[in-house]
């Protein structure tokens, strides 16, 4: 199986995760950059939001990039056709099914990597004309399925054993990636490493909470609503966690957390944002160049893997 990076055309097997409202055109492009495939997130973006955001990463880098679509986007059916128009190299998806756009996605050439949570779903996708499947465990930020890494990554591979398997959640130093290579990924895909980047266009407060965090400082909003996603613990999420409780309905729930992200995101707002982040945040303790980052990903697993015995 050839390595993410001779499949990507990059200088390392790393893909940086498409984090809505943090990924945008600049920040794809300083990963692509820095020596991994950026990815420009899709999030709830119009196509015209999308297709500038891809402009401006093409503009920065001639690294290849891609991004990242959210299927469940009201604006998924315009923003599938601008990926083709703007000639795209790469899309990875999530929150649904590609299928009915991937016949023109790959006539346009583009590469196609569905995000996964389980297994069954990785094989079905497989029926598909895909290039391979990001396999992400429970343990990253933002939406997440139930299965750890450690669990979901081999059965991954053993569900498509003729595609190639990234591995995502929980990897933040070769340690981690050097897991995810034993466990037969030919590749990792990181976020929450990098909201401590300089590059990361995340408010300061963002970042402080990343960097002080522990493995114990995230939880798990809306598994009762079928919904679930991991941040950072604050007010909010202390709020939300006893209303679910109580069995409050959902669009008040909703109400709770209606533009947290970008409080998050632009304002810091530590109180009532939805700062989305994994557990390996508690292996994050500085803010470093995304380069330094990457290096340090790729030097560690060498090193790990050269200091195995059995």
């Amino acid at each position: 199986m050839k390595k993410l990076n001779e499949i990507l055309g990059t200088e390392f097997p790393i893909i940086q995760g498409g984090m809505a409202n943090i990924a945008t055109g600049a920040f794809a492009a300083a990963c692509s950059n820095a020596g991994a495939l950026g990815l420009v997130a899709g999030g709830g973006l119009t196509g015209e939001a999308l297709r500038a955001e891809i402009r401006a990463a093409a503009a920065a880098t001639d690294k290849p990039f891609g991004v990242n679509l959210m299927l469940m986007n009201p604006h998924i059916e315009d923003c599938a056709r601008v990926v083709v128009e703007e000639g795209v190299s790469v899309v990875t998806t999530g929150a649904g099914n590609p299928a009915k756009y991937i016949d023109a996605w790959k006539e346009a050439g583009i590469k196609v990597f569905p995000v996964v949570a389980a297994p069954i779903l990785a094989k079905r996708l497989a029926r598909l004309p895909i290039d391979g499947i990001i396999a992400e465990g429970t343990e990253s930020g933002g939406h997440v399925g139930e299965a750890t890494t450690m669990a979901l990554v081999p059965a991954v591979v053993d569900a498509v054993p003729d595609l190639p398997v990234i591995a995502a959640g929980g990897i933040a130093d070769g340690r981690g990636m050097a897991a995810a290579l034993a466990l037969g990924a030919c590749g990792v895909q990181v976020g929450t490493c990098l909201l401590a980047s300089e590059e990361c266009p995340i408010h300061q407060n963002y970042k402080d909470k990343v960097v002080a965090a522990g493995v114990n400082d995230t939880v798990v909003t809306g598994r009762p609503a079928g919904a679930p996603v991991r941040c950072l613990k604050n007010k909010m999420t202390k709020r939300y966690l006893e209303l679910e409780r109580t069995d409050t309905k959902r669009d008040e729930l909703e109400a709770l957390t209606l533009g947290s992200l970008r409080r998050a995101v632009f304002d810091g707002d530590v109180d009532t944002g939805s700062f989305m982040c994994g557990q390996v945040a508690g292996m994050v303790h500085e803010v470093r160049p995304v380069r330094a980052i990457l290096e340090d990903l790729v030097a560690g697993a060498r090193a790990v893997i050269a200091e195995l015995e059995v």
